[in-house]
């Protein structure tokens, strides 16, 4: 189609958008020079800056205007009904209101246009308008269905509708159309959208039902719902169990050829009691010279699922195994998984090994990795470990040689332990709840994670052969997966600093000089404290997310300069990958050719990028889990009274975390004693007249007032505490800064504040 002399003129000025010419030099780049294509090149442009699409400057120079200038990125939408734009990452978003997202998504490739430039002197944020959606996110939605009765189809021409249960979508209405399934009322159902439409700021669907996922109260429905919201697949095509049934339950002696036989060596597996898919298998020698032998086995997963294989495809898919209240949902057929791969006591097992040399300070100083057969000694968990080492007595599984093993363990763990520490590894040593459920789903308790001695040592013997294999293949230089962590975003560092100063603790540094080393000292100092697990936490926001990169940049929290994960194939896709560079690599010592190495390094990347984004889905199905089941369990407890800690303050209000860490909001329209002011920068309410404060950390005693299940939310309201108890209310309407007081008089409310934050 042959395009319009505005709309060339408008192409050219979007191209040189940051210039500006004379007509001379539009007409010359144009060969407008005849005098009547001149007068119809000056008249269209004098129309275009009408328009305001161009301007004209001081100098007589036309140029585009800046303020039509639209930018692309990923919009992220707020329950609220706001949103940002994340244009280009490390730069900060840009804030979308409400009346402005037009009927974006979440997730949607949309264009903005600035309409407030971001403002450095009040740290107030750029924000713009959605001017188009380039490219739609939700293409389904999951919901249960509505069918309308006979009558309303007639009337409307849809077939029912459906409460969509994405959080980000709990607004949107569904209509579904008569082109696909027209199952019974209650039933979940996955749609394809067909339509998006704008009414009013808000957006309505078209869709047609695709798939019937089952009965609304069928058991374990609300977490199939989240699932399939997450795309997340919880089936395996026939082709994968196809594929998975065919590999043989028993090693052959031809498979064992050319491995290292380590099946006379004493080795166990140390996992959670309910644990399926052992993957590791741990030995230790301590010789004479106080020095150890400590070897790492791995399940050889990569030998079993092959490249390019059914299970490969669907592995590389899936990316990692997701662990829930109630089930697991695997990466790999549970005949892999807890079969044939599951390093099973009294049983032969291929395994990929690294074995560590370490001297007594803990510095590995030699290292082999190879392929290898094992046979495991004892299947032990975490709690009879633990047994061991608190009370010194052995369970009817632990034999003399093993405890002895166990008690050399123990003592490598704390110089492996003690060495991270030095070098500045950071422990995040956060609350963790388990939430047990019965037959029907329904949570029955939540108790707390224990992270205890048997926890921590295969956490220290995993780490060690991570970190020896990224060392060995960087050293190698060849292309390799790497798990890196970079360092904290600036800004994000720099407000976490602010918040500590209020437990009186300072970091002293630049923000790009601040190390691991000074902030895991900074959580040494609040350790025992009532709010460790919320400074914890703060500091854990500030970080950037673990990624997975085939360029070893390092790793932030662990202060590791190489690492990757090696130790987890069944569940974790890029432990497969490295495990399958590792044979590849022993089979092919030899350099690779330039070609060869930039087909794999963005083979390897495109693993790498999928992986760390399967990851993600996989945090947030078991965060949103957490949370519904978490409010199942507070539904019968509405009207009780609980101890717990402010673990985030806002201007709407602060959310405190009971000991079991369910977290509630109390929104400041409850907190009626006083005005209060959300001081950012501190993290703090205050008072106005009262001079009362809340700060994260602080101790309060709160009553359930509201569960939600389908928002997953709490609600808590303050019960009569001290800090309040010994104030004076203000009157109804008196404010602390009301216009009456008295010009000059110094402000109550800044005197408090400075007193709050020292206190």
């Amino acid at each position: 189609m042959r395009q319009s002399l505005e709309e060339i003129l408008m192409a050219f000025f979007m191209e040189h958008e940051s210039e500006s010419f004379f007509v001379q030099e539009i007409s010359e780049h144009f060969g407008f020079t005849a005098s009547k294509d001149f007068k119809i090149l000056v008249k269209q442009l004098a129309d275009l800056e009408d328009s305001g699409k161009i301007v004209l400057t001081r100098q007589g120079k036309f140029g585009f205007n800046q303020k039509n200038r639209t930018l692309e990125g990923t919009f992220r939408l707020n329950d609220k009904g706001f949103g940002f734009v994340t244009v280009e990452e490390g730069k900060p978003d840009i804030f979308i209101p409400r009346t402005d997202v037009h009927g974006a998504m979440d997730g949607d490739t949309v264009a903005i246009r600035i309409v407030q430039e971001e403002n450095p002197y009040n740290d107030k944020a750029a924000s713009g308008t959605i001017v188009k959606i380039i490219e739609r996110a939700v293409k389904q939605v999951v919901g249960i269905y509505t069918r309308y009765p006979s009558k309303i189809m007639l009337q409307t021409g849809y077939c029912g509708e459906i409460a969509i249960k994405d959080s980000k979508l709990k607004k949107t209405k569904c209509y579904v159309t008569r082109k696909g399934l027209n199952p019974v009322d209650g039933t979940v159902v996955i749609a394809e959208v067909e339509h998006y439409e704008t009414e009013r700021h808000e957006l309505v669907l078209k869709a047609h039902i695709v798939k019937e996922i089952g009965y609304k109260d069928a058991v374990g429905m609300d977490i199939l719902m989240i699932l399939h919201q997450l795309k997340i697949p919880t089936v395996f095509p026939d082709s994968v169990i196809g594929e998975a049934n065919r590999v043989s339950e028993t090693i052959s002696p031809e498979e064992i050829e050319g491995r290292v036989d380590l099946r006379q060596e004493l080795t166990v597996t140390i996992d959670g009691a309910d644990a399926k898919d052992l993957d590791d298998a741990v030995a230790l020698v301590k010789r004479e010279d106080g020095t150890f032998v400590l070897t790492v086995s791995i399940a050889d997963v990569s030998y079993y699922v092959t490249e390019n294989s059914e299970m490969d495809k669907e592995a590389f898919e899936r990316g990692t195994s997701v662990y829930l209240t109630d089930r697991v949902v695997p990466m790999l057929p549970q005949r892999l998984s807890n079969g044939i791969c599951s390093l099973h006591p009294y049983e032969e097992r291929l395994t990929l090994t690294a074995r560590m040399e370490i001297d007594r300070s803990g510095t590995i100083y030699q290292h082999e990795i190879f392929p290898s057969v094992i046979q495991s000694n004892e299947r032990l968990t975490y709690d009879e470990v633990n047994v061991l080492f608190n009370t010194n007595e052995a369970s009817e599984k632990i034999t003399p040689e093993i405890e002895a093993m166990l008690w050399n363990m123990k003592e490598l763990h704390t110089i492996l332990e003690r060495r991270r520490m030095e070098r500045g590894a950071i422990d995040f040593d956060t609350q963790e709840a388990k939430i047990l459920v019965d037959e029907k789903g329904a949570p029955t308790e939540i108790v707390l994670r224990e992270r205890g001695v048997a926890e921590r040592l295969i956490e220290s013997f995993m780490l060690a052969a991570n970190e020896t294999v990224a060392r060995h293949y960087e050293q190698l230089k060849v292309p390799f997966i790497y798990r890196i962590h970079e360092n904290p975003d600036s800004e994000k560092l720099q407000r976490f600093l602010e918040f500590i100063t209020a437990f009186g603790i300072t970091i002293k540094g630049k923000n790009d000089s601040i190390t691991p080393k000074k902030l895991q000292k900074a959580l040494s100092e609040v350790r025992g404290e009532p709010y460790e697990a919320v400074v914890s936490t703060m500091m854990l926001r500030s970080m950037k997310q673990a990624k997975y990169d085939i360029t070893p940049t390092g790793h932030y929290g662990l202060a590791a300069e190489d690492y990757t994960h090696f130790t987890s194939p069944i569940r974790r896709y890029p432990d497969l990958i490295v495990h399958r560079m590792i044979r590849h690599y022993g089979k092919r010592p030899g350099h690779l050719s330039k070609k060869e190495e930039t087909l794999l390094e963005d083979k390897l990347q495109q693993i790498a990028d999928q992986s760390s984004r399967m990851e993600r889905l996989a945090v947030q199905a078991e965060r949103d889990v957490n949370a519904l089941k978490k409010a199942e369990y507070m539904q019968d407890k509405v009207g009780e009274e609980f101890d717990g800690i402010v673990s985030s303050v806002t201007k709407f209000g602060m959310f405190v975390e009971l000991a079991n860490t369910v977290e509630g909001l109390i929104h400041i329209s409850h907190l009626k004693q006083d005005y209060f002011n959300f001081i950012e920068s501190h993290m703090i309410l205050l008072g106005e007249r009262t001079g009362v404060s809340y700060r994260i950390g602080d101790r309060v005693r709160v009553k359930c007032v509201k569960v939600d299940v389908e928002a997953r939310e709490v609600d808590f309201l303050l019960v009569e505490d001290a800090k309040l108890a010994k104030t004076e209310r203000p009157r109804r309407g008196e404010r602390f800064d009301d216009k009456s007081s008295k010009k000059g008089k110094k402000s109550k409310g800044r005197q408090r504040f400075k007193k709050a934050i020292k206190t």
